[in-house]
């Protein structure tokens, strides 16, 4: 790949950065094709477009999935800066993402490596490799202070 995976999750940063400042939770995804090539960025948007289906790594599978004209990315890496949900864990099981690389765990909603674990059930599809904590400590930074200014 012509970026590192810390280049990949310092874009998905930008676009947590970009969510947070449009008051949606910071979280930011990219997918990047075989070749290295980013073909979609996106942060939450699930306030701004009241859909509750709307986080970051949703709306990437989508644009992707448009622009390669397919339901399968085949071989694509995803970073997203926290660990997906249950719903974004099956979307990417679906979609054969080959890689998925997390910065955040998410104890509470994570569906990865916490609650629903959807990559460990027998149904499961397909199994990406996963790779967690690549630049954990900002993700959680970003995340603890967008919620310290709710409450």
């Amino acid at each position: 790949m012509s970026k590192t995976d810390a280049q990949f999750m310092e874009m998905a940063m930008t676009a947590a950065k970009v969510a947070a400042e449009e008051g949606e939770v910071p979280v930011g995804a990219v997918l990047v094709s075989p070749m290295g090539n980013v073909i979609a960025m996106a942060g939450n948007s699930v306030e701004s477009d009241d859909d509750p289906t709307a986080h970051a790594e949703m709306r990437v599978i989508r644009l992707a999935a448009k622009t390669l004209k397919s339901p399968r990315l085949l071989d694509c890496d995803l970073f997203v800066t926290l660990e997906p949900c249950a719903m974004c864990a099956q979307a990417i099981s679906l979609s054969r993402i080959r890689r998925l690389v997390f910065a955040a765990y998410d104890p509470k909603g994570g569906g990865v490596e916490h609650g629903a674990r959807v990559f460990s059930h027998p149904t499961c599809h397909h199994r990406p490799d996963v790779v967690g904590g690549l630049m954990e400590t900002d993700a959680g930074v970003l995340l603890k202070d967008f919620f310290a200014t709710k409450r």
